[in-house]
């Protein structure tokens, strides 16, 4: 996720907390609600509903400005940038969103349903709020994808950048991982907070990657994965902080996905430094979030000058 998107999703958290422990009444919620169509962006409607709940959710964040032409262009650049993820096959389960939607109230300190409240309250809605987490997830995987295709760097490009440095080779640790999988079904999501107290327990008694089939032989539904040996750069992003955090013999808090309710075990570390280390340590130093900043800033132009926008 860019540093933009991350900063959509940290504003306005003191006021969001605020809001959540007030009691709201929560209106409309049969009720359709007139809108009409503002833009049409290669074919798919932007309208006024869509822009309104956007001013909100900005000012929320207490942004300055035209609040409403930046919600405008906001509400068009999302649209492109969901046209683009089907483009390039990125679907997001909505198991993944509401996930991130759960984390994202507790990295808070509030309740899924507080949050739901406080966004009801400030106008956003949680409806819109998910779907801008979509959004940021994808856009995410597509300059993942576009920084695959475009901006790989070679183990003679890092040589010779090594040259460059004096010729010192950066190291990186490695870690030996397992991930463990209580698996949940789609149809079965209510057993969620039954799995999680399963796996939270399983979780404490980790410690190594040894034992771990062991524990798992009396439970149904748990798979064990050998991930091998990862180097830091190459570490999942979703997981990274987690992992890195994280001391061997150890495994990361339970965290509740797509899958059903997973934590990852650090089996081992080391420090390691070759030609294919300084490779991926050079190109993540390229991958910052500037570098995705910027990448965003030229992709959505690109996108834009593509695009037919028609005013209504």
């Amino acid at each position: 996720m860019t540093s933009s998107a991350r900063a959509c999703l940290s504003a306005g958290l003191v006021l969001l907390a605020a809001v959540a422990a007030t009691p709201v009444t929560i209106v409309g919620g049969g009720q359709a609600t007139a809108a009409e169509i503002k833009y049409i962006v290669n074919n798919m409607p932007v309208t006024s509903y869509d822009i309104e709940r956007r001013v909100a959710f900005l000012r929320l964040q207490r942004r300055g400005g035209n609040v409403r032409e930046l919600a405008t262009q906001d509400m068009i650049d999302q649209t492109l940038r969901l046209q683009e993820m089907q483009r390039l096959n990125i679907d997001i389960p909505d198991t993944e969103i509401d996930a991130a939607y759960a984390r994202f109230a507790s990295n808070n300190k509030i309740t899924p349903a507080q949050l739901d409240q406080a966004l009801a309250q400030a106008g956003v809605t949680k409806a819109h709020f998910k779907e801008f987490i979509r959004s940021q997830i994808g856009w995410s995987r597509v300059l993942q994808a576009r920084f695959r295709s475009t901006g790989q760097m070679t183990e003679q490009d890092a040589v010779q950048k090594m040259l460059q440095q004096g010729g010192q080779k950066p190291s990186a640790t490695e870690y030996m991982l397992q991930q463990v999988i209580f698996v949940v079904p789609e149809s079965e999501r209510s057993q969620l907070g039954k799995r999680k107290r399963e796996a939270q327990a399983m979780r404490d008694r980790f410690r190594s990657c040894e034992t771990t089939r062991e524990f798992a032989k009396g439970l149904l539904d748990v798979t064990v994965r050998d991930l091998g040996r990862v180097i830091e750069p190459e570490l999942p992003p979703d997981w990274k902080k987690e992992i890195t955090a994280t001391s061997p013999g150890s495994a990361t808090p339970v965290r509740e996905t797509n899958r059903g309710v997973e934590f990852i075990g650090v089996c081992s570390t080391r420090e390691v430094s070759d030609d294919r280390v300084a490779q991926m340590v050079f190109q993540s130093e390229q991958s910052d979030e500037k570098v995705a900043d910027d990448m965003t800033k030229e992709y959505m132009a690109e996108l834009r000058e593509k695009a037919k926008i028609i005013q209504r």
